[in-house]
């Protein structure tokens, strides 16, 4: 998941739900995030649905160029990526990931268990 200057415990939001994130900042201004809504799933926390921002990292992408995007996974893998705003700045953006992923979790979280089975 790389390196950020800020990366505090994952966040519990209900039994066998977290969310994970870190961040970087420089000057007052976001620089890179990550920002991950996780399942307890066969022993390991299980990717739901991540966001994230990082133009120095290989393959990583630039919120403020490119917009926001939303990785859905599903089996360990990502799936899809899904557009959700046009060019924006990355402290709004980190702000919009967290609370999209608190806000909706219900419903990533019942998609991630009908997908993998899960019965509670």
């Amino acid at each position: 998941m790389g390196s950020y200057e800020v990366s505090p415990p994952p966040t519990s939001l209900a039994k066998s739900v977290q969310l994970r994130l870190g961040f970087s900042t420089d000057r007052g201004t976001v620089s890179a995030f990550f920002v991950q809504l996780e399942y307890w799933l066969d022993g390991e926390w299980r990717a739901v649905v991540r966001y994230d921002h990082d133009s120095e990292a290989p393959g990583g992408h630039d919120v403020t160029r490119d917009g926001l995007h939303r990785d859905v996974y599903r089996g360990g893998r990502k799936i899809r990526v899904e557009s959700v705003t046009g060019p924006i700045p990355a402290n709004e953006a980190f702000e919009y990931a967290e609370a999209d992923l608190t806000e909706n979790v219900d419903m990533y979280i019942r998609r991630f268990k009908r997908w993998h089975d899960v019965n509670e």
